[in-house]
C-alpha cells in the first residue's frame, strides 16, 4: 500500500511522467499504468501461493485419523507424535513440524474458536506441598486388557512424581499410594492438595468447608501433613498434577500399553524405574539448568521425616460357611475349620487379605480382583481330616498339596486304610512344621516302600537330631580350693583308723 500511495503522489500531485516514476521506483511501466488506471486507492490482492510439500500425499489420511480421534475419549486420542510415527510407517519422509502444523490448523478449524481461559501461575517453596490425583488407564495385565486406576503424586517444589497402578480407587489403594510415594521421595511435605474425591471427602460444604472422611483423616494425622481441597470443578487449582497426568500419559504410559505384563507387581516395578529415569532426564521448569533429581535432593532436606507406613486396611465382617470359606467381592477364601459358622473380620490390603478372629490373625491370602474364584489353604482343613479322612480322596483343598505329599498320598490311597494313614502324616504338619514333613516324605519316597509309619519315624529322627544341646547348669557356688590328685591322703586316713581300732581293743 505504501508503494501504491507513493506512485499516485508522484503522478497525480507532482505531475511526473510514467518513465520518470519507472526510473525512481524500479517498477515495470505496465505495473505503474495498471495501478494508475484504478480510480480509487484499493489494496492489491494476489493469488495465494501453493507450496508443494511432502505431506500433500498424506493429508487425507492424516485428516481421517484426526476426525476419528474426535469420537474417542481424551485419554485414548493419539498424540501428534504418534500420528507422525504412523505416517512414517506408511512412507512419509517429511518432518514432524509439518505434521504438527497441519494437525493444529485442522483442529482449530474444527473447534471454530480458541479457548480464552486465563489462569494465575503457581509457585511453591521446596518441601511445602504435594498434589495428588487419579487417572484411568488401560493395559494388558495377566493376558487381559484391564482398566487400571493410576495414582499420581507430585511434589510441587522439585516436580518429582510417582506413579502406581491399582485395580480401583478404594481406601486401601489410596493409603498404599501415599506410603509408596513418601518412601520414594524420602520424606513428607507440609501440605497435600486434593480434589473432592469420595475416599477423602464425605460431604462438600459451602466454600472450603469439607466433611473429611475419618479414615483419610487418620492417615493425614499419621504422616502429619495438612490436607487441602480444591473448589468444586476447579482442577486448575492443582494444575501441576493435572499436567503431570497428561505428560506421563504421553511419555510413559503409551509404552506400557505396548507391553504384556504378567501381574500388577511387574507393572508397578517397571513404573518405578521409569519415574526415576524421568527425574534424571527432565529439566526443572523454573531452573532449566538443573534436573528434577538435582532439585529433589535439595527438597529432601526440607521434608518431614517419613514414619513407618500407615496400616491402611479396610475392615469388613463376614460369616464363615460350613465349608470354612468366607465370601468377598464374588470370591471365596478358606479359613481354619475351627471357625466354621463364626463371624470373622476381613482386613483388606491392596495385595492381600488377612482374616482376624479374637484379635488374632488366623489366615492370610493373596487378594484377587477376578470373579468366581476359590482360594484354598489345605492346612486349614487338617484338623477336620483327622476326623473325616475319607475326604482326602476328592477334597478340593488338597489339590494344592506340595508335590512330595501328593506322591505319598497317591501311594497310600492304593491300600486299605491309606486315607487314615495320610491323615496322620498331615496332622504332623501343625506340630513339626511343613518343611520337616516334606523332607521326611521325600526320604520315605526314596526308600521305595513309603508308609505313614516310615514318614513319622524319619520325622522323629530328624527332630531328635536337630535338638539343641542342653546348656550347662549355672550355680552361684564357686570353688575356692582346687582338688589335688594326692593318694597319700588315703594312707593317713588308714593309719588314723588303725590306731583307733587298737585303742578300742585295749
Amino acid at each position: 500500500m505504501g508503494t501504491l500511495a507513493k506512485i499516485r503522489r508522484m503522478h497525480l500531485r507532482d505531475g511526473l511522467p510514467i518513465k520518470e516514476i519507472e526510473r525512481r521506483t524500479g517498477l515495470a511501466r505496465n505495473t505503474i499504468k495498471a495501478w494508475l488506471r484504478k480510480g480509487e486507492m484499493v489494496e492489491p490482492k494476489y493469488p495465494q501461493r501453493v507450496n508443494q510439500t511432502k505431506l500433500d500425499g498424506y493429508t487425507e489420511t492424516l485428516a481421517t485419523w484426526l476426525k476419528a480421534d474426535l469420537h474417542r475419549g481424551k485419554r485414548d486420542r493419539r498424540t501428534i507424535k504418534a500420528l507422525y510415527e504412523g505416517l512414517v510407517e506408511q512412507g512419509y519422509t517429511g518432518g514432524y513440524g509439518r505434521v504438527a502444523a497441519f494437525a493444529r490448523r485442522w483442529r482449530a478449524e474444527q473447534s471454530g474458536k480458541v479457548g480464552k481461559g486465563a489462569f494465575v501461575p503457581l509457585k511453591f517453596a521446596l518441601g511445602d506441598a504435594f498434589q495428588f490425583d487419579w487417572s484411568t488407564e488401560y493395559a494388558w495385565v495377566g493376558g487381559l486388557r484391564r482398566r487400571l486406576e493410576v495414582a499420581h503424586t507430585k511434589l510441587c517444589g522439585s516436580r518429582a512424581f510417582w506413579l502406581v497402578a491399582y485395580p480401583s480407587q478404594s481406601h486401601e489403594m489410596l493409603f498404599d499410594a501415599h506410603a509408596r510415594a513418601f518412601a520414594a521421595f524420602g520424606g513428607v511435605p507440609q501440605r497435600g492438595i486434593y480434589d473432592n474425591m469420595k475416599t477423602a471427602v464425605d460431604k462438600v460444604g459451602a466454600g472450603k468447608k469439607r466433611a473429611v472422611n475419618a479414615r483419610f483423616e487418620a492417615m493425614t494425622g499419621h504422616y502429619l501433613f495438612e490436607p487441602e481441597f480444591c473448589n468444586v470443578a476447579s482442577g486448575w487449582e492443582k494444575g501441576i498434577v493435572e499436567k503431570n497426568v497428561r505428560d506421563r500419559r504421553i511419555s510413559i504410559w503409551h509404552k506400557a500399553t505396548k507391553q504384556r505384563w504378567p501381574n500388577m507387581q511387574a507393572l508397578n516395578t517397571w513404573l518405578e524405574g521409569e519415574c526415576r529415569a524421568a527425574w534424571a532426564e527432565l529439566n526443572h521448569p523454573e531452573w532449566p539448568t538443573l534436573k528434577v533429581a538435582d532439585v529433589l535432593q535439595d527438597e529432601q532436606q526440607r521434608l518431614m521425616p517419613n514414619p513407618r507406613p500407615f496400616d491402611g486396611y479396610i475392615e469388613v465382617l463376614a460369616r464363615v460357611s460350613s465349608t470354612a470359606l468366607v465370601h468377598l467381592q464374588r470370591n471365596r477364601y478358606s479359613v481354619p475349620t475351627e471357625h466354621a459358622h463364626e463371624v470373622v473380620s476381613l482386613r483388606l490390603y491392596p495385595e492381600r487379605i488377612d482374616v482376624v478372629a479374637e484379635n488374632a490373625r488366623i489366615a492370610s491370602h493373596a487378594r484377587s480382583f477376578e470373579r468366581s474364584q476359590t482360594f484354598y489353604d489345605w492346612r486349614h482343613y487338617v484338623s477336620l481330616i483327622e476326623r473325616k479322612p475319607g475326604a482326602l480322596r476328592n477334597g478340593a483343598p488338597f489339590e494344592t498339596l506340595p508335590e512330595p505329599l501328593k506322591k505319598l498320598q497317591a501311594i497310600l490311597l492304593r491300600h486299605e486304610g491309606g486315607d487314615r494313614v495320610m491323615a496322620q502324616v498331615l496332622a504332623a504338619v501343625p506340630v513339626h512344621g511343613l518343611e520337616p514333613v516334606l523332607v521326611a516324605a521325600e526320604l520315605a519316597l526314596e526308600s521305595g516302600k513309603p508308609s505313614g509309619e516310615h514318614v513319622l519315624n524319619v520325622l522323629a529322627r530328624l527332630k531328635a537330631g536337630s535338638q539343641a544341646e542342653v546348656a550347662a547348669a549355672r550355680t552361684p557356688l564357686t570353688l575356692t580350693v582346687q582338688p589335688q590328685a594326692n593318694v597319700q591322703r588315703y594312707d593317713r586316713l588308714r593309719s588314723v583308723g588303725g590306731d583307733d581300732a587298737q585303742g578300742a581293743r585295749a
